[in-house]
């Protein structure tokens, strides 16, 4: 999955990718293809799915996109350095005492002097 941070909107969009593995698979089909327009200070991220199905919060559910997006528009302004600290304090509050589920994977890249 993506998602896109428009730095002037302050709009938040989710892209989401074809349901089917990279790999070998017995009935694969093409993937769609999607074109996106950036421009300076917009922000893509990707993330891998054990990020929002970890479990966790008040009430030991899973993450899901909501919390994701959530903290997204909150730590988008800020550097990508502070943003990478945020997004670490950010899940490791939300995962607490509970165990780590799956892998984790979360890449923000900002787009600058388009």
């Amino acid at each position: 999955p993506l998602l896109l941070f428009f730095l002037e909107s302050k709009a938040l969009m989710r892209y989401a990718p074809n349901k089917q593995p990279i790999g070998k698979f017995f009935q694969s089909e093409p993937f769609q293809q999607q074109s996106i327009s950036l421009e300076d200070g917009d922000t893509i991220y990707l993330y891998s799915d054990g990020y929002i199905d970890q479990f966790g919060g008040p009430k030991g559910k899973k993450m899901k996109y909501r919390q994701l997006e959530d903290y997204v528009s909150r730590f988008a302004n800020e550097e990508m350095n502070r943003q990478q600290d945020l997004f670490d304090q950010a899940f490791e509050d939300w995962k607490g005492e509970n165990e780590q589920i799956d892998d984790v994977c979360l890449i923000g890249v900002r787009f600058d002097n388009l």
